[in-house]
């Protein structure tokens, strides 16, 4: 069984890339480190140098994962600095900055880099598209669950029960991409 390190501190992350690759005879562990995080436009140039950078650090293989909320009336802000934008003004001062703006329109882009020692990383992303409600509802789930309208609903993702409301994202493709990728190289090996 090959072990693959996912650098992460976040539970449902690691449950998904588990539910995908585990079947497939990997191993997930994980290990939560800080990464450095290079200034970039896009979350799939992070992702890919965190990854490379980890794994030269731990010498195993790795998975390393960046997301952004890119609101197209902000010109894709918050994009890379999401984690910035919610540890500062989070929800509140997003919608804050939305008043007034007809276009409500926004995706979240989510990018995972798998990378081996003295290798390449290789990235799969995924845009799960919605738009920003006018005001928070919802009682579920975590930060801007409460304010993101997943595309063809009506209600935030926080109005929804775990289960329902992962079915929105379409990270679940990017680990069936990653583990048809892993399926590949492992029968070639």
């Amino acid at each position: 069984m090959k072990k693959i390190t996912y650098v992460t501190g976040n539970w449902a992350k690691i449950a998904s890339a588990k539910q995908a690759l585990e079947p497939l005879g990997f191993e997930i562990d994980n290990i939560k480190m800080e990464t450095p995080e290079i200034q970039a436009d896009d979350v799939t140039e992070v992702s890919k140098y965190s990854a490379k950078w980890a794994c030269e650090e731990l010498k195993v293989p790795v998975l390393k994962n960046d997301t952004g909320l890119f609101v197209n009336a902000l010109k894709g802000f918050p994009g890379v600095y999401t984690h910035y934008v919610q540890d500062t003004i989070g929800e509140d001062g997003l919608l804050k900055l939305m008043e007034g703006l007809e276009d409500r329109t926004a995706y979240f882009k989510e990018s995972i880099a798998y990378c081996e020692p003295g290798k390449e990383p290789v990235v799969f992303d995924a845009v799960t598209k919605g738009t920003i409600d006018v005001k928070k509802s919802g009682e579920h789930g975590w930060s801007w669950d409460f304010i993101f309208i997943p595309e063809g609903e009506t209600k935030t993702l926080a109005n929804f029960e775990d289960e329902i409301r992962w079915g929105f994202w379409k990270s679940s493709e990017v680990y069936k991409e990653l583990a048809e990728y892993l399926d590949s190289i492992n029968k070639g090996n």
